[in-house]
């Protein structure tokens, strides 16, 4: 009995956990799955953001939100392209292994992009193990509830790795939507939502994105499931919401991106303002000459050594180099003086 109560005085793992286990979730530790599930359980909403690189994924991170979501969308918003269908695998993994560079806190799902995961589901698993691997993501997320997409999820899960599952408007099957249109306005496709949602958590799924639904379809949704919904523009009954970064924080102005901001998003900044104004001031004092000042012009060198540089370059017969050297640490110095105070 003693031996016994030694090993566990000299262990520092916990009785209850294998190894280190997951440790109590607190502000700087990464969201994992235990916490969402304590969260949904709890009636907390799940807060979630999509972005695509390293700046972005800093700022999530220090923001607090709970899931970082790397999107297929990057095709759209960063890649320039009217839908998210040319994006590769690669460019994802790109993608993500930025933002996980960039954010230590939240959990991070890496989006299946269309072409890495529908002939099979040793192809979709293959994909998923390259973005925990080679991506740093946490989990996965794919799209569409077609009985291959199910296969896909069920066979991924098996393989050890957490999926996100998503349906209503599913942007990577716009070939059969006939575009970006809006789910479950009818009864049939209304009650095809809740089903597929509820195939996808048979299959395995932690959580379901439903998106650009009716509020109804997507609190009867909610409800009939035992996982968390995130809804992006499917009203406010969701178990938690998701925006992308750049739409919420209103970063373009450019009529592309206009094209492609869909309407439920609401802007909590107009961050593209402020871009494009220090954008035009600085093209403003570079033609000014205003910009680089003295105060930007940091690294000096000394009075001696541009006469010596100046004279070098004399013998070297560059004599407009020279007068240019010698005009410049003039200015340099001129600007340095301190101001008498008169005018």
């Amino acid at each position: 009995m003693l031996r016994l109560l030694a090993r566990r005085l000299m262990s520092n793992v916990p009785e209850s956990t294998v190894y280190g286990g997951p440790k109590p979730q607190s502000p700087g530790r990464r969201v994992t799955l235990t916490h969402l599930r304590q969260k949904h359980r709890r009636g907390e909403p799940i807060t979630v953001l999509t972005a695509y690189d390293y700046p972005s994924a800093a700022h999530v991170d220090s923001s607090g939100v709970d899931v970082l979501l790397v999107g297929d969308s990057a095709a759209m918003v960063v890649h320039g392209h009217d839908t998210t269908l040319p994006i590769s695998l690669d460019d994802m993994l790109a993608h993500c292994r930025a933002v996980a560079r960039g954010a230590s806190r939240p959990l991070l799902v890496g989006d299946l992009p269309f072409g890495s995961y529908e002939s099979s589901a040793s192809e979709a698993v293959n994909s998923a193990v390259r973005m925990l691997k080679e991506g740093g993501m946490d989990a996965i997320k794919l799209e569409g509830g077609a009985p291959s997409r199910i296969s896909a999820a069920k066979a991924i899960v098996e393989a050890g790795i957490a999926v996100m599952g998503h349906v209503g408007l599913t942007p990577q099957a716009i070939s059969v939507l006939g575009g970006f249109r809006p789910q479950g306005k009818t009864v049939a496709s209304a009650v095809k939502v809740v089903e597929t949602a509820l195939a996808l958590q048979e299959a395995g799924c932690f959580s379901i994105v439903l998106e650009c639904v009716p509020a109804p379809v997507a609190a009867a949704a909610t409800a009939a499931l035992q996982i968390p919904t995130i809804g992006i523009g499917a009203g406010p009954f969701c178990s938690g919401q998701v925006l992308v970064y750049h739409d919420l924080l209103g970063m373009f102005q450019h009529p592309h991106h206009a094209k492609v901001t869909p309407k439920f998003c609401k802007q909590y900044a107009h961050v593209g303002d402020v871009i494009s104004k220090a954008l035009s001031q600085y093209k403003e004092e570079v033609e000014n000459r205003s910009f680089p000042s003295a105060v930007y012009t940091p690294y000096k060198i000394s009075e001696a050594d541009v006469d010596g540089f100046s004279n070098e370059l004399q013998k070297m017969g560059l004599n407009e180099a020279a007068s240019a050297a010698a005009a410049a640490g003039k200015n340099e110095e001129t600007a340095e003086k301190p101001s008498d105070g008169k005018c």
